[in-house]
C-alpha cells in the first residue's frame, strides 16, 4: 500500500528506546534532516538547521554521534559546524564537494559503520543536483534504507545544478535498481506538487491517481508523505519512468519533437518540471 510508512516515522517513540527508530526530523519550510536512535545515540542526515536536532536530542535525552551529509547546499549543511561543536560527532561526507565540516570523505568505494548503533552503510555516488553528491544504503531493523538527499524525491528528482542530464539519469539508474522494498528518505516534502505533476504527464496511471489521493489526505492530517520506496517510485515516478510509452508521448507532446532516447526524455521531463 502506497505511504504505508510515513505516519511511523512521525515521531519518536520513547516506550521503543531499545530498538532502531528512523524519525523524520522537520526544518525550514519542507526540510527534513532524518534522524536514526536507539537507548541513547543518534545519528543525523543532513542538518541544515541545528535547533531542531538539539530539541530532539534534550527532549528525549540522546547523544549524538554521527551526522551524514549527501552534499553541500546550506539547508543540508547549515546546522553542522554547531551540532560538531556541542557534541563532537563524527561528521562523513562526500569527497568532491566543500563541506563546513567533514571527519571522514567519502566516495562509492567507501563504506561506514556507526558504531554506537551498529549500522553500516554502503556509499553511492550520485552526481547530478550536485557534481559530488552521495547517498547512503544500509539497512535498519533488517529494512533496506536509502538517504538520498536531493537526487531522488518522492514522485520527482532534484535539480540539475552543476552536473548534467546524463549523470542524473544515470545516477537515478542506479537508485532504481536497489531493493525495490528500500526505505527511500529524502530531504524534502515536496510529494505532493510533484504528483500533482506528475499526473499531467501520466494521466491514466491509476496507481499514481490513488498516490496522489492518499498523500493529499495525509497532508492534511499533518503527516509526513516520507519515506517512499523504490517500488513505489517505479510505479508512480516520471523519473523512473522514461522508457514508458505514456510518458514519452506526453513529453514529445510538450516538446513538440519525436525523442525516443530515455537520457533525452528525462532532459525534457526535468525541463518540464522546471518550468511548471
Amino acid at each position: 500500500m502506497l505511504n504505508q510508512f510515513s505516519k511511523a516515522y512521525n515521531s519518536y517513540n520513547p516506550q521503543n528506546r531499545s530498538a532502531l527508530q528512523l524519525i523524520a526530523i522537520p526544518a525550514f519550510n519542507d526540510n527534513y534532516i532524518w534522524m536514526v536512535c536507539k537507548h541513547d545515540k543518534a545519528m543525523v542526515v543532513d542538518p541544515g538547521q541545528a535547533d531542531p536536532v538539539f530539541e530532539i536530542l534534550k527532549r528525549y535525552e540522546l547523544d549524538l554521534c554521527s551526522i551524514l551529509l549527501t552534499h553541500h547546499h546550506h539547508d543540508h549543511v547549515g546546522g553542522v559546524v554547531e551540532l560538531k561543536q556541542q557534541t563532537q560527532a563524527i561528521v562523513y561526507g562526500p569527497a568532491k564537494e566543500n563541506l563546513p565540516a567533514c571527519d571522514q570523505a567519502l566516495t562509492e568505494a567507501d563504506s561506514i559503520y556507526i558504531n554506537d548503533l551498529e549500522l553500516s552503510f554502503d556509499i553511492l555516488d550520485v552526481p547530478g543536483h550536485t557534481i559530488g553528491h552521495i547517498a547512503y544504503h544500509g539497512n535498519i531493523n533488517k529494512t533496506p534504507v536509502l538517504f538520498c538527499g536531493d537526487t531522488l524525491f518522492a514522485a520527482g528528482c532534484g535539480r540539475i545544478f552543476e552536473g548534467t542530464p546524463t549523470q542524473m539519469f544515470n545516477s537515478l539508474q542506479k537508485i532504481a535498481s536497489l531493493d525495490k522494498n528500500t526505505l527511500v528518505c529524502c530531504a524534502h516534502e515536496y510529494t505532493l506538487s510533484n504528483l500533482e505533476w506528475a499526473v499531467t504527464v501520466e494521466p491514466n496511471n491509476e496507481t499514481l491517481q490513488r498516490r496522489l489521493f492518499e498523500t493529499k489526505r495525509l497532508r492534511s492530517e499533518g503527516f509526513t508523505t516520507l519515506p517512499s520506496t523504490i517500488a513505489d517510485e517505479l510505479l508512480t515516478n516520471p523519473f523512473l519512468r522514461s522508457n514508458q510509452s505514456d510518458v514519452i508521448q506526453s513529453v514529445n507532446k510538450y516538446a513538440n519533437t519525436n525523442l525516443t532516447d530515455q537520457v533525452d526524455v528525462f532532459a525534457h521531463l526535468r525541463e518540464w518540471k522546471n518550468n511548471a
